[in-house]
């Protein structure tokens, strides 16, 4: 997957994202040809919808994305991820939108473009968007590789995701943007007063750990601290198959930190970052 934008390309298709209230007025701005094309094809500018109009040669001249009403846009966002699933593939330049909306329906766009291929190759999305005018690309794109960090190490699962994993995945982030890291494990928990992660984890066949990484050297302190539970049996209190559908995500609070430690470090932000992750897996003791 690439959750980046295209280069700015004199060939990308003009991508007109039109209001319902707003097309006939656009359709009044164009060329007799291609206001009778959308009225032909029934295109409404309905929110989600997607109009292509051809050129002489048989390509794609420009393409209409629907923008709906006040009132279905309001029922949610990232309404032109949708779009995205449904055009073919290309370059598209974006058009009709200001810089602030712009700027949230471009991080749409790089957000549907996720697919977990951590164990095989998956099918994805083949439209790709130009950055817009007035919107910063590289904050963009580290929010969406942030996001795909997190959903990432969520997905994983607790076979392939225990507090040893989780521990290699803070290493590469670490080694990745200069970082440094420590880590306390098993008993050095008990001898540096952190009875209670080591209490949790302690049944497991991977060994408890504090995992402690910094980042920056100027600026504001910030410190996250996200939950690392890789699985979660319930402990003494073995929980039912239907208690532990979900516990592989508990360790969700951790994969959130990191994600937003990548974006703070990808952009170099003015900051003195601390991330800390207690990981464990919480057995049966027998």
């Amino acid at each position: 997957m690439d959750l980046t934008f295209a280069t700015a390309d004199a060939a990308a298709i003009p991508l007109h994202v039109v209001a319902q209230d707003a097309l006939d007025a656009f359709c009044d701005a164009q060329p007799d040809k291609v206001a009778r094309w959308l009225r032909a094809t029934g295109f409404t500018g309905a929110l989600g919808s997607v109009a292509l109009v051809p050129d002489d040669a048989g390509g794609i001249a420009m393409a209409l994305a629907g923008d709906g009403t006040p009132e279905t846009r309001a029922r949610g966002r990232f309404h032109l991820a949708g779009a995205a699933a449904l055009l073919p593939e290309g370059t598209y330049a974006l058009h009709g939108l200001a810089p602030e909306r712009a700027t949230t329906e471009s991080l749409g766009w790089l957000l549907s473009q996720y697919s977990f291929d951590h164990y095989r190759e998956q099918k994805h999305t083949t439209a790709r968007l130009v950055a817009p005018e007035g919107v910063d690309a590289a904050r963009i794109e580290a929010i969406a590789a942030g996001e795909a960090l997190t959903r990432d190490l969520i997905n994983v699962p607790a076979s392939d995701m225990g507090p040893a994993d989780l521990e290699g995945a803070c290493a590469t982030l670490a080694t990745r943007h200069g970082a440094s890291i420590e880590v306390i494990r098993g008993e050095a928990l008990l001898e540096q007063n952190f009875p209670m992660i080591h209490t949790v984890g302690r049944a497991s066949a991977q060994a408890p750990r504090l995992i402690d990484m910094r980042w920056g050297e100027s600026g504001p302190t910030l410190t996250l601290v996200g939950k690392g539970v890789c699985f979660d049996t319930g402990g003494l209190n073995l929980k039912p198959a239907t208690g532990m559908g979900l516990m592989k995500k508990d360790m969700g609070g951790a994969a959130t930190v990191l994600g937003l430690a990548q974006m703070i470090m990808a952009l170099g932000l003015p900051l003195r970052l601390r991330v800390l992750v207690p990981a464990v897996e919480n057995s049966c003791l027998l």
